[in-house]
């Protein structure tokens, strides 16, 4: 095992866990029950399970925690999802196999908690569902926000690939973790084992704009498009985008696989959750790019569950953030 601290260490095993889980889930993907919340997005016994298995970790070993994560069991609890509940214990028993389906329940409400601490954790259980859905990529994200900051965060790349060769609509049947701790760089690990040494990772330096590497989401909805084709078309940048889900982007940028990931709301009134971000955007901070909104403004975790003080994201290699905030704004997407 590595001589790492003892929230690194928890939060690292939680991750691997809830990867080992919805790995599992996603292999009998056609039984699983669906739901619809109220954003109209699939929610899965991947979510619940994941949410549980990292629940139970944190307060097995760190004791009481406040944290504040995407799912709660308010449909679960209700009469007519018996089955649904029985099938998010029989996922979280792959790891804890005398689990019952109260304990699941509880441990998935421990998530519960309003994002006003001073000291909490933030968790994505399936960050990029409609990923999982079709066999593509997601993560779990989890992440440590101290004062307002984001000190903490691992991402769970269950199906991205350690080789930069193997297509992102490939699923790697290892997949990979990344961590960072403020100031500690950024780190990846298998994600079937993570007590081999880390590997230290680093986003590109130099980038030239023509050869610009731009990632974006898979869903349409998640962001705009024809926005980012336009500031591609600007810059002048040749690569065609590559397309994946989830906060694997940031990952993708954190590695030097690409040079810029772009989040344009595709609604004026849309608003980003702080779980959508906190881990990826410390995992590519630490690894070297900038990450800020469509303004150049740094991300405010210190707003609650939202970052409702920025709009949108933009994460790229530095050598080429101030031309694409510059792009954006000549453009006037930013207006």
């Amino acid at each position: 095992m590595q001589n790492r601290p003892v929230e690194l260490e928890c939060a690292l095993r939680a991750v691997a866990e809830a990867c080992a889980v919805t790995r599992r889930v996603q292999r009998d993907l056609d039984q699983l029950h669906q739901l619809t919340k109220d954003d109209r997005s699939p929610v899965t016994v991947a979510d619940f399970a994941a949410q549980a298995v990292v629940a139970m970790r944190l307060q097995d070993e760190l004791g009481a925690i406040a944290l504040v994560a995407e799912e709660s069991t308010e449909v679960l609890r209700a009469q007519s999802t018996g089955a649904l509940t029985g099938a998010i214990t029989d996922a979280v028993r792959h790891i804890r196999p005398a689990v019952t389906d109260t304990e699941v329940l509880d441990a998935i409400d421990l998530g519960n908690h309003e994002a006003s601490a001073a000291r909490y954790w933030t968790l994505d259980p399936v960050d990029g569902t409609k990923g999982f859905l079709r066999h593509g990529q997601y993560a779990v994200a989890l992440a440590l926000i101290e004062n307002g900051i984001v000190t903490l965060g691992v991402l769970g790349c269950t199906n991205l690939s350690a080789d930069f060769a193997r297509p992102f609509n490939d699923p790697d049947p290892v997949g990979t973790i990344y961590y960072a701790e403020i100031g500690d760089g950024a780190w990846s690990l298998p994600a079937n084992d993570i007590n081999v040494p880390a590997v230290r990772i680093h986003a590109a330096a130099e980038v030239a704009l023509d050869a610009l590497r731009v990632c974006e989401s898979v869903e349409a909805a998640h962001s705009k498009q024809d926005d980012i084709a336009r500031i591609i078309a600007y810059l002048q940048a040749t690569p065609k985008p590559a397309r994946l889900d989830s906060q694997c982007k940031y990952a993708v940028i954190a590695r030097g696989q690409a040079d810029a990931y772009l989040r344009l709301p595709a609604s004026a009134s849309y608003v980003e959750k702080i779980w959508d971000h906190a881990a990826g955007k410390l995992v590519a901070e630490e690894a070297g790019a900038t990450v800020t909104d469509i303004y150049g403004k740094p991300l405010d975790f210190s707003t609650g569950a939202t970052l409702s003080a920025n709009t949108g994201v933009v994460c790229t290699a530095p050598s080429v953030h101030a031309q694409i905030i510059g792009a954006i704004d000549a453009l006037g997407i930013a207006a």
